[in-house]
């Protein structure tokens, strides 16, 4: 479907012969101990993008991050990052470990149109990490005079932004450069918004939402909008989730899970979920059965037989699965933000495998999104990208999108649409 924001796209600007500072989302995850990147998905999706304003002849400098002060053990050079790239694009893609320093500035310079070169991780900079973003609350006009904008803006004819998974954050990078330049949204930003508006916004009904994994926060964030708004016919919870919900209905899992869902705070939202349940009940299908692990064996166990001793429930149960299965099947959309259950161990991978090949074999529109709804899809789907209707790279900027957040991104670019330029 067309996105009907108004917006520019990169069909709407010349870019032969002009530098274009290009910002991604390649922020990828990475092994702990060998430090190189597991998973390419966002690279690969910012290809499109990168390959057509290099064909169309633009002087290419790329921005991106990896990391941040709060995840600091992926706070690493962009060197591999650059490698894939030139790899997948089968064109070099120069780096510099410098994001907008006088080495960055003079490669700039020096490039020549349909190169591309991929400047140092900008959160090295601490105008751009978390912790100052949310220190030190700066409007975009007010960015102008950052180290990156200083910088880099004089330099460029456009900007182009196909960064949807960091939409959501109020960063230069992000949001100062269309104050200065013509703007435009990348292939990605505009398949992605895209995609996620015709879930909140115009959905094929009945609209269904998988709402699970262990950030509870992200499920319920979204909840009180989608179903306020009428965006969700039913809501399938799964994961942590669908525990909270059933103790919410007075359903006793035993001390040991009760434990562990207190160490991490998530029992505060259980009152939360018995204020959707008093005015949204019929819309929700929740677990009826969990599986856990006894002597090195999975066990299932109804909410008949609970509470149960000793025992995490770490997926559902067969007759959950089955249930799940049907609603999938009638759904017009689905929608999927968090794995059903601990997929990463084998003995609880069950209930997301089939889950996740119900969603991708059923005839409805299903969008996925989330860093291990992506991951589970990768794992269980075969050909997952042509059997999902939309895989997102976003995470957080997903969330607060269907949760009715303006974000700061879709802001700019909105603002630049309308804007003239000297």
């Amino acid at each position: 479907m067309n996105v009907t924001l108004p917006i520019h796209s990169i069909d709407d600007f010349d870019y032969s012969g002009k530098t274009v500072l290009l910002r991604v989302d390649i922020n990828s995850p990475i092994d702990p101990a060998t430090k190189r990147i597991v998973n390419t998905n966002r690279i690969d999706k910012s290809i499109p993008t990168i390959r057509d304003l290099l064909a169309r002849g633009a002087k290419l400098v790329i921005l991106a991050h990896q990391g941040d002060t709060l995840d600091y053990h992926n706070l690493i050079p962009l060197t591999e990052h650059a490698e894939l790239l030139s790899e997948r694009l089968g064109t070099p893609v120069k780096y510099i470990d410098d994001p907008a320093g006088p080495a960055a500035q003079q490669a700039v310079k020096d490039l020549q149109p349909g190169e591309a070169i991929l400047l140092g991780n900008v959160r090295y900079l601490c105008e751009e990490i978390s912790t100052f973003e949310n220190a030190v609350t700066l409007k975009p006009e007010e960015m102008l005079n950052t180290y990156l904008v200083r910088n880099l803006a004089p330099l460029a004819d456009y900007y182009v932004n196909d960064a949807f998974a960091a939409a959501h954050r109020n960063a230069p990078s992000m949001v100062a450069f269309p104050e200065l330049l013509p703007t435009a949204g990348g292939r990605q930003l505009i398949a992605e918004y895209g995609a996620l508006y015709r879930v909140a916004q115009d959905p094929e009904r009945p609209a269904t939402f998988v709402l699970g994994g262990l950030k509870v926060s992200d499920a319920f964030g979204m909840l009180r909008q989608v179903l306020e708004n009428g965006t969700a016919d039913r809501i399938l919870t799964g994961g942590v989730t669908g525990i909270l919900f059933q103790m919410a209905q007075g359903v006793e899992f035993g001390d040991t899970q009760e434990e562990f869902l207190a160490k991490r705070g998530l029992l505060k939202y259980v009152d939360e979920a018995k204020g959707y349940l008093e005015r949204f009940a019929s819309r929700f299908v929740h677990p009826v059965d969990f599986a856990y692990e006894e002597d090195g064996e999975r066990k299932e166990c109804a909410l008949t037989d609970l509470p149960k001793a000793g025992a995490l429930f770490m997926d559902i149960g067969a007759q959950s699965i089955a249930l799940f299965q049907k609603e999938i099947a009638q759904a017009g959309t689905v929608f999927v933000n968090g794995p059903v259950g601990a997929y990463e161990k084998p003995l609880f991978a069950q209930g997301t495998r089939v889950i996740w090949n119900a969603i991708a074999d059923a005839p409805g529109y299903s969008v996925i999104g989330g860093g291990d709804s992506v991951s589970a899809a990768a794992r269980f789907v075969e050909n997952a990208e042509q059997r999902f209707g939309y895989i997102c790279t976003a995470g957080g900027a997903m969330v607060r999108f269907l949760s009715g957040v303006e974000l700061p991104l879709i802001t700019a670019l909105r603002k630049a649409y309308g804007r003239k330029y000297s």
